[in-house]
């Protein structure tokens, strides 16, 4: 059974940044699907990045040129590199793949 096991977060000053990783255990073959997601205190689960189609990423509106989605399939791995953070940005982060549910979350803090 594939688990997805997230390392990173954090709290970092608005303006700063911090880099997720989720790594696959167990075999898997590829990272194609992988995405991540975000959820605030009162607010529903929302994907912010994502492996769409072939090569292809979809990022949300609001993090469009500042979160950058990334992988590495020898490793079994995705990242989530998220520069010029904002308060708004905080939240638990989810990595999840469809064949995988989801990692564990982690927190991410940006004070003002």
């Amino acid at each position: 059974q594939v688990r997805l096991v997230q390392s990173g977060g954090g709290v970092v000053q608005a303006g700063g940044s911090l880099r997720l990783s989720c790594a696959a255990s167990g075999r898997i073959s590829s990272i194609n699907a992988m995405s991540w997601y975000r959820q605030a205190p009162g607010n529903k689960r929302d994907r912010v990045a994502a492996f769409t189609s072939g090569d292809s990423v979809n990022y949300a509106d609001s993090v469009k040129g500042r979160f950058t989605i990334s992988g590495d399939n020898a490793k079994s791995t995705v990242y989530l590199q998220m520069n010029n953070l904002k308060p708004e940005d905080t939240a638990v982060y989810y990595c999840y793949a469809p064949w995988g549910g989801w990692g564990q979350g982690t927190q991410v803090t940006v004070s003002s």
